[in-house]
């Protein structure tokens, strides 16, 4: 149970940190998501914008703990750890 619950955890990671970077580029530029992306990526700023994206990862963490679902919310700690050493490579 509780390896399910870590990996249902580092799912919600890193659904959340994806539904974030596409918030950040609908709201936040003039392009639209495919066309952001690729426009993002060509200068560079990918790493950034998925950093950015993660952000809502502290929301959920916090939801968690309150429903006292820890292991879910070690999930969202290892997708963030994922994410943030993911970005230094793109």
């Amino acid at each position: 149970m509780n390896k399910k619950d870590l990996l249902i955890g580092f799912i919600i990671g890193i659904c959340t940190s994806l539904l974030g970077s596409y918030l950040f580029i609908t709201f936040f530029t003039q392009f639209d998501i495919s066309s952001g992306i690729q426009t993002i990526r060509q200068n560079g700023y990918l790493g950034k914008i998925i950093t950015l994206g993660t952000v809502l990862d502290l929301a959920v963490f916090g939801i968690l703990l309150k429903k006292n679902k820890e292991m879910m919310a070690r999930g969202v700690v290892l997708a963030v750890i994922v994410l943030a050493i993911s970005t230094m490579f793109i």
